[in-house]
């Protein structure tokens, strides 16, 4: 029952390396995998630090599509996502994350609490919008056109779970949070970003 961390990143180099020294805490996973969605920027660099495998895109083909990348290379039964800009991550979240699938859970979701209000709001209202989540390996290869999903993979990965009456388990995060689109590009670039990331995640809610 291995589990494949698998971290899809785009210009991260500020906030990985804090996800990375936890992540590289967790015995109970077999491997860790980030996949550099095309960066510009040192994430590469900062990686390579740590004891993970990295892979290198060319250039950035959205969240879904490095998701899918670095599930194809990894050998774990389960995946375990993570999102490359937490904040307050422990192992002891991670093993939380973890302990579900002992009890044959297809999915685990993990909801932040006690991190942001702002944060904590979101996945209130929409906890499948959680970039936080183990997935069964198998069941990633038969959803459609998760690779072009880009910021509405989750939305699409959450679909399929219902569709398909997976077992699926909620964990709560507690003060974990990530960094807001705003802090990283700024008021208005971040604000725009975001616009965006909601419409992509739009598009894949509607779709039948």
């Amino acid at each position: 029952m291995g589990v494949s961390a698998v971290i899809p990143a785009y210009n991260e180099e500020k906030y990985i390396s804090q996800v990375l020294e936890v992540v590289t805490q967790v015995t109970e996973l077999q491997e860790v995998i980030v996949v550099s969605d095309g960066s510009t920027d040192k994430t590469s660099d900062v990686v390579r630090t740590f004891p993970v495998k990295l892979i290198e895109l060319s250039e950035n083909i959205g969240k879904g599509g490095a998701m899918l990348i670095g599930a194809q290379k990894a050998q774990g039964e389960y995946i375990l996502f993570l999102d490359a800009d937490l904040i307050g991550l422990k192992v002891e979240h991670i093993q939380n994350l973890l302990e579900p699938i002992k009890e044959d859970y297809d999915m685990v979701v993990g909801v932040f609490d006690s991190g942001r209000k702002s944060t904590d709001l979101a996945q209130v209202v929409a906890p499948f919008l959680s970039g936080q989540r183990i997935v069964k390996r198998e069941h990633l290869f038969n959803i459609n056109n998760l690779h072009v999903t880009r910021f509405g993979v989750e939305v699409a990965l959450t679909k399929y779970a219902a569709q398909n009456k997976l077992k699926v388990k909620e964990v709560v995060l507690k003060k974990l949070t990530h960094v807001m689109k705003e802090e990283k590009l700024g008021l208005v670039k971040g604000f725009a970003y975001r616009l965006k990331m909601y419409w992509e995640i739009a598009k894949n809610v509607t779709h039948s």
